[in-house]
């Protein structure tokens, strides 16, 4: 709970994207309403709607404009696939591992590839969900044609947020080639994870299996290493066991009633935009409570769907558990240390710039790198989370993976004030701001190279001190950020398991 309205908001961008989130759903299931459509037609459209403002992320607005516009010709082709089939149960099945497959691939592409992705994948799911057939696809047509013109009315149109705010751009998958490449690796592990849990789930209930398949699914959506999956398995059981839980005091006891329902959906939708950074667990609690109050509307919804959601859910966590464990695994290590270099040689870009802007070059701008590298540590937490969770037994190595935290922190802290004194007029050019410069640069080749080549930092030449404000600020951070670097060498350099010492 602290977790959920204690982290940080700054310009209150969760804030205003999950308000914004509510109108956008609620114009999409009102103008569906509107149009005469049926309450399944209603409940595609406000899903589509929120899988348009969730999912597509692109770094400028005319690309977000152009991939939104996109959804329904990657969306569409799907749900009529999968209506059509949907009273084939292995041309079904077939179809929608298919749809797994090539929507997990789609990742290559950017955040453009993951949005249709994702959109198509759901597509499929919705399909199931809403037990849809092919009398009803004319609806489903408008329900998510209408939909998108209503996202695009209200993000692009009424309360455009990213023009003011553009979005850190996604930071590009860790390289590889062949099945050694993130999108190729997780294609093939999402694929065997899905048949598996559709297999495992059709044996559970022929009705509900669908659940498991998209668990297995949507573990997989900003992981990369198998102990993040595995994390992220967890928080998802997490969340859905409390979602359950109020669902059982909630939406059970309402029995579909229209206006508390549709009250506490919008609120549902709320949650699941202002938790979604902070914490995946509260995000599935609101999923999950949204999923039981829909159920109720379309009066299915009694205790025993619910404990089949939570076994569904058990299954498709444990399969993707599976196939990250068996099939082309990447160790959390692995994935780690390749954030932590991107990282570092982020660190270092930022250092360049701020050296060039101190030295007169107006054209240099450290205030980009600093947001790369804001979004680089994101993903280095994200890869340590396994290390770091509570639950982990592995103590040395939790160790150090918060000591690498704290100090990539401090790196940050100090690399946003150097980027901030950089655009002083008062800071000038000095020699001790270049010998500083090249002492942050010579700490982090130092942290990338193997231990044997590490080169010793230059040393700091006798230079008359030039007392400019501006310039004694960023050598306070200049020093700040060698002495981080410096104290990242003892957890980066011993050995993983070994205790972690000061030297």
């Amino acid at each position: 709970m602290k977790r959920m309205f204690a982290a940080p908001d700054p310009g209150l961008l969760r804030l205003r994207t999950s308000v914004r989130a509510v109108i956008g759903v609620g114009l999409a299931v009102a103008a569906a309403e509107l149009s005469g459509l049926s309450l399944p037609a209603s409940i595609t459209g406000g899903l589509a709607a929120l899988l348009a403002l969730f999912n597509v992320a692109d770094p400028t607005v005319r690309r977000q404009m152009v991939t939104t516009a996109l959804l329904p010709v990657a969306g569409l082709p799907v749900l009529t696939l999968a209506t059509v089939l949907h009273d084939r149960p292995l041309l079904r099945d077939a179809a929608f591992l298919a749809v797994v497959l090539c929507g997990v691939y789609a990742r290559r592409w950017g955040p453009r590839g993951t949005a249709l992705g994702i959109f198509a994948f759901m597509m499929f799911f919705a399909t199931q969900f809403l037990d849809a057939v092919p009398a009803r696809l004319p609806q489903l047509y408008a329900a998510v044609l209408l939909a998108v013109a209503a996202v695009g009315l209200v993000r692009f149109g009424l309360w455009c947020i990213e023009r003011r705010t553009p979005p850190p751009a996604a930071p590009a998958p860790l390289a590889g080639r062949g099945l050694a490449r993130t999108t190729t690796r997780q294609a093939v592990q999402c694929f065997v994870a899905c048949a598996l849990a559709l297999g495992v789930g059709q044996a559970i209930s022929d009705d509900r299996w669908y659940w498991a398949v998209g668990t297995a699914w949507w573990i997989f959506v900003n992981t990369a290493s198998r102990g993040e999956t595995m994390v992220r398995g967890f928080r998802r059981v997490v969340g859905t066991v409390a979602g359950i839980a109020a669902g059982l005091l909630v939406a059970v006891p309402l029995q579909g009633a229209p206006l508390p329902s549709v009250l506490l959906a919008a609120v549902c939708v709320f949650g699941i935009f202002y938790t979604a950074a902070p914490s995946y667990s509260w995000m599935m609690f609101f999923v999950t409570v949204m999923a039981g109050l829909l159920y109720g509307l379309l009066g299915v919804l009694h205790p025993g769907l619910l404990a089949l959601r939570f076994e569904q859910t058990m299954v498709g966590a444990f399969a993707a558990a599976i196939a990250v464990a068996v099939v082309l695994p990447l160790t959390t290590h692995a994935s780690t240390d390749a954030w932590i270099q991107r990282a570092l040689l982020c660190v270092r870009r930022c250092t360049e710039e701020a050296a060039r802007r101190l030295a007169g070059d107006a054209t240099a701008d450290p205030s980009a790198r600093v947001a790369e590298l804001e979004v680089l540590l994101g993903r280095v937490r994200t890869s340590l989370a396994p290390l770091v969770h509570p639950l982990s037994p592995l103590r040395a190595r939790k160790a150090r993976a918060l000591r690498v935290i704290e100090l990539l922190d401090d790196c940050a802290r100090q690399v946003r004030g150097l980027a901030e004194t950089a655009g002083d007029p008062e800071a000038s050019r000095d020699e001790r701001l270049t010998a500083a410069c090249r002492r942050v640069e010579a700490a982090v080749e130092g942290l990338l190279a193997p231990a044997p080549e590490r080169a010793a930092a230059p040393a700091a030449p006798a230079a008359e001190a030039h007392h400019h404000p501006g310039v004694e600020r960023a050598l306070a951070h200049l020093h700040a950020l060698e002495g981080a670097l410096a104290g990242l060498a003892a957890p980066l350099r011993s050995h993983p398991r070994a205790p972690l010492t000061s030297s």
